[in-house]
């Protein structure tokens, strides 16, 4: 099958490509020069993730510099929660504070999912602008927070190592954690849906924190929202493609590929390749260098990258990291896995 001119595009949609499309999660970030220099510019994170001309620069930077096959807007996963109402700030070394739900007076004190639009309209234009900006051979994807992983941070109020302030709700007051989730699953529908009209080709969930979710507790509140939100994506907007990256699922990789539908899979660094093409037949792979590799470098960098693209060879596969890439990675060692993955 073969769906326009953009390598993204036609890998999603089931190609098998000689050489795979790529970018980098995180691609748009602190290992970049000028993105420290626009940051500084901006005078805060929130306010960067707001500003459509400073966000709009960052998300091109990485085009610019080394012609990813996609840009993926620049904002951040928490500004759904603000946009319902949660207090949101950024600890300068230390990451997101945010207001807590712990209980239905909590819950309360959020809004609709409908009132969202018009905190986050800066990230449409964001989305607008990137569309009329990029390379014709350039794909654009959007993206949301998965509702587990935001309400992780909404129930404990800062990243926390295992997510016990949610699994604890959802054991103490599960009707509250219930539609804590229903809430951020109909927020991010709207949210997604208004990234595919401002211009978004492509979508993708981040649940980052899939992997602290037990058996029953993964298909409830990592699996069931995905699918929702995958459903409600394909019947407003059926040729947009959404990406899924339960990170940490371990086995749970093809339930949640077959409960979703999702029209391709990011794997993290543990995810062996050679399972992944075996298990998941027929589904997109994306992934799954160590993102490590791009601190360190060297023939240990080349000889993974070109292993990665070669275990996905067999089918549909999008050259990506398996996980964010890190402020202390080497710019350099970026271009010299573009060599290594196109020769």
């Amino acid at each position: 099958m073969r769906t326009g001119t953009k390598l993204l595009m036609r890998a999603l949609a089931g190609e098998t490509l000689a050489v795979p499309p790529v970018w980098m999660m995180r691609q748009a970030g602190r290992y970049l020069p000028e993105y420290r220099a626009t940051r500084a510019r901006a005078g805060s994170f929130l306010d960067l993730c707001y500003d459509p001309d400073l966000a709009t620069e960052v998300t091109l930077q990485p085009i610019r510099r080394f012609g990813f096959d996609a840009a993926i807007l620049f904002a951040d996963i928490l500004l759904v929660p603000q946009a319902l109402g949660a207090d949101l700030r950024f600890v300068e070394g230390e990451g997101p504070r945010l207001s807590t739900v712990t209980g239905a007076e909590d819950l309360a004190r959020l809004g609709p999912a409908e009132a969202i639009h018009e905190t986050l309209a800066p990230v449409y234009e964001t989305v607008r602008r990137l569309r009329a900006e990029l390379p014709a051979e350039t794909a654009l994807i959007g993206f949301a927070g998965a509702p587990w992983t935001v309400a992780t941070y909404m129930v404990a109020g800062r990243g926390t190592p295992d997510q016990a302030p949610a699994r604890r709700l959802i054991y103490t007051d599960r009707p509250v954690f219930d539609a804590l989730i229903e809430r951020i699953t109909e927020a991010t529908i709207a949210y997604l849906l208004r990234q595919i009209e401002a211009g978004a080709e492509v979508v993708k969930l981040f649940d980052s924190w899939a992997g602290a979710l037990p058996g029953a507790e993964f298909d409830a509140y990592c699996a069931r929202p995905a699918a929702r939100i995958v459903a409600a994506l394909r019947a407003a907007a059926p040729g947009v493609p959404v990406i899924g990256f339960p990170r940490g699922a371990g086995g749970n990789y093809q339930s949640f590929a077959a409960a979703t539908g999702v029209s391709a899979l990011a794997l993290d660094t543990s995810v062996d390749p050679a399972w992944a093409r075996r298990a998941l037949p027929g589904i997109c792979l994306q992934g799954n260098l160590d993102p490590l590799l791009l601190v360190t470098g060297g023939s240990a960098l080349d000889a993974a990258t070109r292993a990665c693209v070669a275990a996905f060879a067999g089918g549909p596969h999008v050259f990506n990291l398996g996980h964010g890439i890190t402020p202390d990675a080497d710019p350099a060692n970026v271009e010299r896995m573009l060599r290594a993955i196109r020769g």
